[in-house]
């Protein structure tokens, strides 16, 4: 479905499809990459690029840093991802948060 509100972050026309996208991902220690199922994303009918919202990049690399990862099998939905247990409650290395 496409939503002529949004804006294309990338060629900025109003030609974005909102859809669950596949993505791998390295895992932040560098062991190895890991495939991600169903992750929100969008795609842009003009300049054909499918991406993720950048606080969606951050919330996924946050995850991954406060979960343990070894117990991450090869393939994750996105709502799994999510709902892993974690060590900490947030990312406390994260500044660009703070005032």
């Amino acid at each position: 479905m496409t939503n002529n509100t949004l804006k294309c972050d990338w060629c900025q026309e109003h030609s974005l499809e909102e859809l669950k996208a596949v993505v791998h991902w390295e895992l932040p220690d560098g062991s190895r990459a890991i495939t991600i199922t169903n992750v929100p994303s969008y795609y842009c009918e003009q300049c054909k690029f499918t991406y993720q919202k950048e606080d969606l990049v951050k919330t996924i690399e946050d995850q991954l840093l406060l979960i343990s990862t070894e117990l991450l099998p090869v393939s994750v939905s996105f709502d799994e991802l999510m709902k892993q247990p974690r060590l900490l409650k947030r990312n406390y290395f994260d500044f660009s948060s703070y005032n």
